[in-house]
């Protein structure tokens, strides 16, 4: 209908207008003396507008949804989540009128939960993560509305070729750097949309670059990256580190780009997260923590074969997220979290020589 056509046309302008008001992410160097010859860099997605990388994924879904027709005026949004890309569609989902709904495990932080929130958007929590699914399959055609689906449309909805995606973003912030080719770009794998993102980008631009993947240990990707006939973790067994690592395989996770994964686990995550917020000045995440254990990996690989070279990881969110979980040091207890003992190596590890 030309209404819905006016409407769709008004939608993608405002996404794009909101984009075009966005500065791009920092690429903060980190200066790891004890690793010479080896520089890290961090790309900082907490300071988009909605505190994440996932601000990312969120705006290429609803511009997929919206050229496919999938969505228009009246539609209700629905998305099953584990909180950061609930919060940046709710952004998008205010900025165009329309109702969203987020589907998310009842263990999700509450700071999250209230960001959602605060962004208008509303709250269906299911105590089995595994149905998060199901649930938002249900809701939107209950409400007659639209599941995004990050989980099986992430790796299509960014355009990999270029576009300003994260990839070519920092390749053109490292023009100037000393080691301008990354020898390894780090991160993690929630849906799989970036490390897919990352590696055709690689491939497509003809870059020596490796993609390795930091996942946690109990997460079904780097067991299906072992054994391509491992789709799912045995019952009971999950990850601490939120947005990253998942029970089931997702449709959007590529291995076939991916040149190595590195398992880590949930103690070093925490340990590493905590860690290098002391030595940035303000609070990360924990899937960055998870990145940064398998950037050290690297390096001391690196070192180790007498390599050269620079190593660039995602900041993914900031700490603020996550002040009643990974900051509270009750609640590391309660799951078994010895934190000193965690965190002291990765100090080391971090501390700047004198």
């Amino acid at each position: 209908m030309p209404a819905d056509r006016a409407w769709r046309a008004e939608a993608v302008r405002r996404i794009e207008a909101d984009y075009n008001r966005s500065a791009d992410t920092h690429l903060v160097r980190l200066e790891l003396p004890r690793y010479s010859g080896i520089t890290f860099y961090l790309k900082d997605e907490s300071s988009h507008p909605t505190g994440s990388l996932k601000h990312r994924l969120a705006r290429s879904l609803f511009l997929y949804a919206l050229c496919n027709g999938w969505i228009g005026p009246t539609t209700c949004v629905i998305e099953a989540s584990s909180g950061s890309t609930a919060v940046s569609e709710a952004h998008f989902a205010r900025m165009l009128g329309l109702r969203f709904i987020a589907v998310v495990p009842t263990t999700t932080a509450a700071p999250k939960l209230d960001a959602i929130r605060f962004h208008g958007g509303e709250i269906h929590a299911v105590d089995d993560p595994r149905t998060v699914y199901a649930v938002a399959q249900r809701l939107a055609e209950e409400t007659g509305g639209h599941y995004l689906d990050q989980f099986t449309n992430a790796e299509r909805a960014t355009d990999w070729r270029g576009n300003n995606n994260i990839a070519e973003s920092i390749f053109a912030q490292m023009a100037h750097e000393e080691h301008p080719v990354p020898s390894w770009i780090v991160c993690g794998a929630g849906t799989g949309g970036t490390s897919a993102t990352i590696g055709r980008y690689l491939r497509y631009q003809r870059h020596a670059t490796q993609l390795c993947v930091a996942d946690p240990v109990h997460s079904v990707f780097r067991r299906h990256f072992a054994d391509r006939t491992v789709t799912a973790l045995p019952e009971g067994c999950a990850s601490l580190i939120e947005g990253i690592g998942r029970p089931r395989l997702e449709p959007s996770f590529v291995p076939s780009v991916i040149d190595r994964m590195i398992a880590v686990e949930d103690a070093d995550s925490i340990g590493a997260m905590r860690a290098l917020s002391a030595r940035l000045g303000r609070p990360v995440g924990g899937s960055t923590g998870t990145n940064f254990v398998a950037c050290l990996a690297l390096a001391r690989e690196m070192m180790e074969t007498g390599v050269t070279g620079s190593i660039v990881t995602l900041l993914c969110d900031g700490g603020e997220r996550y002040s009643c979980t990974y900051y509270d040091d009750n609640w590391l207890g309660r799951h078994g979290i010895d934190l000193p003992q965690s965190m002291q190596r990765f100090e080391q590890c971090l501390a700047v020589q004198t």
